[in-house]
């Protein structure tokens, strides 16, 4: 599939024109270059959580080329993301420090890059995770903050006050902008852009072809197979969260209930899949907790004529997943953004969506996917297996399918990011 190829060569064009106007126009800010302040890096326990930042980088790199990036990441858990994207994004300055209940900052590195910065960014994630970011720098600093391709599924007095000031509010589903339009938040400045995810440009292909290898896993001959419960089992896996008894209990009846009920319909479409083709099946996660369910939900109940031709893959960077995912032929997933990743790839993926996995699933709609997402609730598994084989009958439908959906998002990114370089060369 040439869809990879054929994007990275519209952003490397795009990003020439975009300079090329710039610099025909004159720059403003003589006395120094634009510089650009991104908070995000939520959680590293998710690598669609770690995809959402250098999605945004990549973004920003494609149609924002004149400015600089300082990264406030929020949270730091993996020591191996930061290097990530040092390592492909090696002009970016990382930065860190909290932010008190008076919407205080006391790192200087924080504010000196609030005395560098121009334009503050809220990037893509399940909610304004860092509105006391956006706040502490609207108090202290008074200039402008956008927020890019983010889910608000509800807004409170203190986050309404907030969003009334954003210079631009970019949801990443449809849904969010009936949310604020609810909210009496109107104007020209809001409008959709999906999850910076899909701009995600990272690869190993070197750690990816030495698994492949080693298993037997073909180019274009395996698919990717990712599980998920109803809820994500934060009270086990993260220290900080402080969920009540009743909360767990909430969360463990409700996964233990459907656990096998989903992933029964999954497993239907692994067994097509084997007998059908005679190729294999990796099983992979989206989360550190999944690599748990593997075993139970997905592999140990299927026939045993399938089982050998079903591989395991313990928790990764979305670098390597996202080369395993290239060279896939689909990916099949509960979680939203294993999807995106392999989209991204040019590969064709089918995301099985879980009521409990928020309004966020809306953007496969938003971007006409209608085909390749499956509310799980009203699916069997037989129409699953169906879609799939459908795609195998026909990839050059696939290819067109997704080259269709990013034709679409690239003109959403670049339009969206004309008021981010408007505010910078003002």
């Amino acid at each position: 599939m040439n869809t990879q190829y054929s994007r990275r060569q519209f952003l490397q064009q795009s990003s020439l024109a975009t300079m090329g106007l710039l610099l025909s126009q004159g720059c403003k800010k003589n006395a120094h270059n634009p510089t650009i302040l991104v908070v995000s890096g939520w959680q590293d326990v998710n690598i669609g959580d770690i995809a959402h930042t250098p999605g945004l980088l990549q973004v920003l790199k494609s149609f924002v080329p004149q400015a600089h990036i300082i990264l406030w990441k929020k949270r730091v858990e993996n020591s191996l993301v930061e290097p990530l994207i040092l390592e492909n994004y090696p002009k970016v300055r990382i930065v860190h420090g909290e932010v008190n209940n008076q919407y205080q900052v006391e790192s200087q590195e924080v504010l000196q890059a609030f005395d560098q910065a121009d334009l503050m960014i809220h990037g893509s994630g399940p909610g304004i995770i860092g509105r006391d970011n956006l706040q502490a720098w609207v108090d202290q600093t008074g200039k402008p903050f956008g927020i890019f391709g983010t889910t608000i599924a509800s807004i409170d007095d203190q986050l309404a006050g907030l969003l009334r000031k954003a210079s631009f509010i970019y949801t990443r589903e449809t849904k969010s902008l009936d949310v604020l339009k609810q909210n009496g938040i109107t104007g020209d400045h809001l409008d959709f852009a999906p999850d910076a995810t899909f701009y995600l440009d990272l690869s190993d292909d070197e750690q990816a072809d030495k698994f492949l290898r080693l298993h037997g896993l073909e180019q274009g001959q395996y698919i990717c197979a990712v599980p998920r419960l109803r809820y994500t089992p934060y009270h086990k896996i993260k220290r900080d969260v402080n969920w009540t008894p009743e909360k767990i209990a909430q969360v463990e009846s409700t996964n233990e209930k459907y656990g096998e009920t989903d992933h029964a319909k999954m497993r239907e479409a692994i067994i097509r899949w084997v007998r059908t083709t005679g190729n294999k099946v990796l099983v992979c996660p989206e989360m550190t907790y999944q690599v748990n369910i593997m075993d139970e939900l997905l592999i140990n109940p299927l026939p045993e004529d399938v089982k050998p031709s079903v591989i395991k893959r313990g928790y990764w960077m979305p670098d390597e997943a996202a080369s395993i995912y290239r060279k896939a032929f689909s990916v099949l997933s509960f979680e939203c953004h294993s999807p995106i990743i392999a989209l991204a790839n040019g590969t064709p993926a089918m995301y099985l969506r879980q009521p409990e996995d928020t309004i966020k699933g809306q953007m496969y709609y938003d971007l006409k996917l209608s085909n390749w997402v499956f509310e799980i609730d009203e699916t069997d598994g037989e129409q699953i297996a169906d879609q799939l084989m459908n795609i195998w009958e026909a990839p050059k439908s696939a290819d067109q399918v997704i080259n269709g959906v990013y034709a679409r998002i690239d003109d959403i990114y670049r339009r969206g990011c004309e008021p981010i370089n408007a505010v910078l060369n003002a």
